[in-house]
């Protein structure tokens, strides 16, 4: 029996594995790449961070020596990148800051090193831009395919909520709603995601669903007997979930944004947590200073997430879409 089984599963394993491997050569190389280093590096932080992201790196005492002019000190803030160095006057001496291959990307102003903060940064990212975005894409699509199908007093009622939601700007609306509280949780974000971005998908999903309802396969069902839950479930949902999927990777590099936005303002992940858009407003006076790695390494991530999001969403939107791809 066991063997039968095994026979049985593995044409479907192997048939996964080249339906996976077809997809991933097809896909734009770079951005793919991109994200599946950051997707990489955010789940293995724990193991692939050199140093305790909210812990101080503690220098050895020639290094204490040369930044500071005494041998015990409890860290060294603001240290430059590795082959790099910084002058400070301290007490009236100049005194010289290198870089050390124990802190590669150097570190931020209280001490802790900088790519294990940027490496758990990219997990706070990536968590709160995917998951808020799928919560608003899982309302947003049921509310959406309720709207388009059923009609009537339901698409009333609906639409001229999502139409209400639609002329809030997104980011005031989002400072307003993480304004509510003193202080956000990664999944206060999630939420305050899924409060902004749920009509957009709405929208979307009863504009296909106003389509499909006039195909003949869904009048064909209606005629059967077979019930509306049922044709909702079987053949609504699925007919958009191509529609679905590529406004979600296309709105995934907004979710991303609006998050650095929050942290950088101090509504959104507070600290001491690693949060991009909060590395880039703690290091914003070390700008001035001439210490421009504070503030630029996580504009830099930032910058790479959100742009490899929009290109492989373009990919998807071509390829899933019979017209574009013929062309």
């Amino acid at each position: 029996m066991a063997e039968i089984a095994g026979r049985v599963g593995l044409p479907r394993v192997s048939r996964g594995v080249r339906l996976t491997w077809g997809f991933l050569r097809e896909a734009p190389t770079i951005p793919t790449a991109i994200l599946g280093l950051l997707v990489f590096v955010a789940v293995f932080a724990p193991l692939l961070a050199p140093h305790d992201p909210l812990a101080r790196v503690k220098p050895t005492a020639e290094e204490c020596q040369a930044a500071y002019g005494f041998d015990n000190c409890p860290y060294i803030d603001e240290r430059p990148p590795v082959g790099m160095t910084s002058k400070q006057v301290i007490a009236g001496q100049e005194r010289v800051r290198t870089g050390s291959w124990s802190t590669p990307l150097g570190t931020d102003y209280q001490g802790r090193d900088l790519l294990s903060r940027l490496m758990y940064g990219a997990r706070i990212s990536l968590i709160v831009s995917l998951v808020g975005t799928l919560v608003a894409g899982g309302i947003g699509t049921v509310l959406g395919v309720v709207a388009g199908y059923f009609g009537r007093w339901w698409d009333v009622v609906i639409m001229r909520v999502t139409d209400a939601w639609l002329t809030l700007p997104t980011l005031v609306f989002a400072i307003l709603l993480s304004s509510m509280k003193d202080s956000n949780s990664i999944w206060d974000i999630v939420v305050i995601l899924a409060v902004v971005f749920w009509s957009r998908y709405a929208r979307l999903v009863r504009g296909e669903v106003l389509t499909l309802r006039e195909r003949d396969f869904i009048k064909l069902a209606e005629v059967n007997g077979v019930s509306k839950a049922r044709i909702v479930a079987r053949h609504l949902i699925p007919n958009v979930m191509n529609t679905v999927v590529v406004f979600f990777t296309l709105i995934v590099g907004v979710a991303i944004i609006i998050e650095a936005n929050l942290s950088f303002l101090g509504l959104g992940i507070q600290a001491p947590n690693p949060a991009w858009g909060l590395m880039i407003f703690q290091g914003q006076d070390a700008l001035f200073k001439g210490n421009w790695w504070l503030a630029v390494f996580p504009g830099i991530c930032i910058a790479l997430l959100v742009l490899s999001a929009n290109l492989f969403g373009d990919w998807m939107r071509v390829r899933l879409d019979p017209q574009l791809r013929n062309r």
